[in-house]
């Protein structure tokens, strides 16, 4: 492939569930080292764009600076906070990469240092189907076998979304749901400026399994998701 990808890990500091959490430990390093590890990984990733405000996560990063992939940079104060969106960050972030006006850059790929169970092969699949199936953006999902979800309306009633419940039927007949995992998010640099989001135009997934869907936002995703590591990667040897 002649084409490249940039990759961005967003790493913010100010969680209010989980004090310095892009640099809580799971097995053993700071999360955000298993988004920069797995990104140096792939051979379609020529850059990656660490954004953040965090002393810390900043101070950490400086040692993967002696690696000419990673470009670390200072996320302003104004799209640090809470209730900031992801895109603002998309968009500061990739104005500093060094390929940003390099017609051989294919797209850029979003990595959220939430997603530890993300490993090498699950970012060069989706790149690959990227650009086997020219999506013009895609991410990674799971499969929701024989989930009957429901939605609760302002009113407190309740309605089902994927089946009928009046017609339930047998289970092998339902058709599957896909959930965002979050574990990679892919799009055209069109896309951003057409869209004004980081879906858009001909979209496309690639699946991963259930358990890569779960992420550390809250403590006890900490503890459940660094247990999944444990039985489901490093036993498989995949660290």
């Amino acid at each position: 492939m002649k084409n490249f990808f940039v990759a961005i890990i967003p790493a913010r500091s100010g969680s209010k569930t989980i004090k310095n959490k892009n640099m809580s430990l799971v097995n053993n390093k700071p999360m955000i080292y298993w988004s920069i590890i797995e990104a140096l990984k792939s051979k379609y990733i020529k850059e990656i764009l660490i954004s953040t405000n965090c002393p810390k996560v900043k101070n950490y990063c400086k040692k993967f600076l002696k690696n000419n992939k990673i470009n670390l940079i200072s996320r302003p104060n104004n799209i640090s906070k809470d209730n900031t969106k992801m895109l603002p960050v998309i968009n500061h972030a990739k104005n500093y990469s060094k390929y940003n006006d390099d017609k051989s850059l294919y797209g850029f790929i979003l990595l959220q240092p939430t997603s530890p169970l993300r490993k090498k092969k699950d970012i060069d699949d989706l790149i690959d189907c990227f650009y086997k199936h020219k999506w013009d953006s895609g991410f990674t999902a799971g499969v929701l076998k024989d989930f009957l979800i429901w939605r609760k309306n302002k009113l407190g009633g309740l309605s089902s979304i994927n089946y009928d419940f009046k017609n339930r039927g047998q289970r092998f007949f339902r058709e599957d749901c896909f959930v965002e995992n979050s574990l990679a998010y892919i799009f055209k640099p069109k896309i951003l400026l057409k869209h004004n989001n980081r879906l858009g135009g001909k979209i496309g997934m690639t699946l991963n399994y259930v358990w890569q869907s779960f992420e550390i936002d809250e403590k006890d995703d900490w503890e459940f998701v660094s247990s999944i590591f444990k039985q489901k990667i490093i036993k498989k040897k995949e660290v």
